[in-house]
């Protein structure tokens, strides 16, 4: 199967071509979480949608680490790739296999195991609010090792140039989440367990279809028993980076659960609110996780060949197309806003009075407006950010996260009592930039500074 060597040609096509498909694919898994939300609010009511919206941070908290991991371990599995030693690949994939299943066991157990004090934690109102709370994002836990499945084969196979396969796939196990979230919650009334339970089987389904496509169509990554000796170095080298990546990003979830602890006491209508605007955000800005994504694999690659020039005019390049769309994504989250919200919560819902739908439109736009005006600065974090990880240098993302955890703690528990609920929505904007511009010195002094040469 032919790869994708990101180590010569013109990088700024490179980086659109390798993005394309990844940026699609992310749009379709966007689906997972929106057909949830848009199937749980329409046909289970604001209420429902909400409890889901509660445990998003959760979710961000243990998925986006595990996904962080995932990446990580795949770092290497790039570089060896990008310096054509063949041999060194199939070791990395194979510490891919390893770290990856001990990982989906472990934090599976721990995850569920957490799930109720955590709820209570971040004040998740009682009654049946916490109860469709828990019985979401328990079976998101329990479903970790298909999202590991997935996202290992997936990050494996974007290693080695091949982005449009997970997007295939992707593409079929969404269009299966909408299909199992209608017949689950509608047809066999399991509430919002119903659409847990679709994205987990869904997820499943694309694993699968990754590891047969890698088994049969990539010999070069199929590994023997031998390759699992790779030592001891060569395994604290893939899971250094792996635990760096995901430790990134659940020191930035933390700060989201800690912010959700204090959105939750403004009540269930400002929670309906702010999580039909961060599904709105989040589908507008995907090419952020994209395009960096592609700079991780595009940094390790071109440093495996020793191309740093390559590396320096790629960041110039991802730069120039990253707030060309964070623009793009600006303008239809601040024309559209009362549109796209009203995609996820009917209007007609019982017991909607046009006060409380006013109020939701109101809230929803707020968010929106003070994060779509900062969207430039999202997107330069994820540049920075995974640029760094790609070139082995995981300590400063890290401390982007640690940054990033200080500032929206601080915001989310000072702002509200200055300004209201606008404080919970510029917590998010304050973070992205305590953590953007260290990492922007960080990246920039790594990348031309020659008394801190990459090796």
């Amino acid at each position: 199967m032919k790869t994708y060597d990101m180590t010569e040609g013109n990088p700024f096509k490179l980086i659109i071509f390798y993005s394309l498909p990844m940026l699609i694919g992310q749009i379709f898994q966007q689906l997972y979480s929106m057909c949830d939300t848009v199937i749980v609010g329409r046909l289970l009511g604001s209420a429902a949608l909400g409890a889901v919206g509660n445990t998003g941070p959760m979710n961000f908290l243990v998925l986006g680490f595990l996904f962080g991991m995932t990446s990580g371990f795949a770092v290497i599995t790039a570089q060896r790739f990008g310096a054509k030693d063949d041999a060194g690949l199939k070791k990395s994939v194979a510490q891919n296999i390893l770290l990856n299943a001990a990982s989906a066991v472990i934090i599976t157990i721990l995850a569920c195991a957490f799930t109720k004090p955590i709820l209570r934690a971040i004040h998740t109102p009682e009654g049946s609010f916490f109860t469709d709370s828990f019985n979401y994002i328990f079976i998101i836990y329990a479903g970790i090792p298909a999202l590991v499945l997935y996202n290992g084969c997936a990050c494996v196979l974007r290693a080695v140039g091949d982005s449009k396969t997970p997007l295939y796939f992707l593409i079929v196990s969404s269009f299966l989440n909408i299909v199992l979230d209608i017949v689950f919650i509608k047809y066999c009334g399991m509430g919002v367990g119903g659409a847990a339970l679709a994205t987990v089987i869904s997820q499943g389904v694309s694993g699968i279809l990754s590891l047969v496509w890698i088994i049969v169509k990539f010999p070069s990554l199929h590994v023997k028993l031998s390759d699992f000796n790779g030592g001891r170095q060569f395994m604290m080298r893939h899971l250094t980076i792996g635990l760096s990546m995901g430790f990134q990003f659940s020191i930035t979830a933390i700060g989201v659960v800690v912010l959700q602890g204090a959105l939750n006491l403004f009540g269930e209508v400002k929670i309906s609110a702010y999580t039909a605007a961060q599904k709105v955000e989040q589908l507008v800005t995907v090419a952020a996780g994209v395009i960096g994504t592609t700079m991780t694999t595009y940094a390790g690659q071109n440093l495996g060949a020793g191309r740093l020039d390559r590396i320096r005019e790629g960041v110039t390049k991802s730069t120039i197309i990253s707030v060309s769309f964070a623009v793009l994504a600006a303008v239809l989250a601040l024309l559209l806003s009362d549109q796209m919200t009203s995609i996820f919560i009917d209007r007609n819902e019982a017991g909607m009075t046009s006060e409380k739908w006013a109020e939701i439109l109101k809230s929803s736009a707020t968010y929106l407006k003070i994060c779509g005006l900062n969207f430039p600065v999202l997107f330069m974090l994820f540049i920075y950010r995974n640029t760094l990880q790609g070139v082995n240098r995981g300590f400063w993302p890290l401390m982007g996260g640690v940054f990033e955890l200080v500032a929206r703690t601080v915001a989310a528990y000072t702002l509200p009592s200055v300004i209201g609920y606008a404080g919970i929505c510029a917590a998010g904007p304050i973070a992205w930039a305590a953590a953007a511009i260290p990492l922007a010195f960080a990246c920039y002094i790594q990348l031309y500074s020659k008394k801190h040469p990459l090796v």
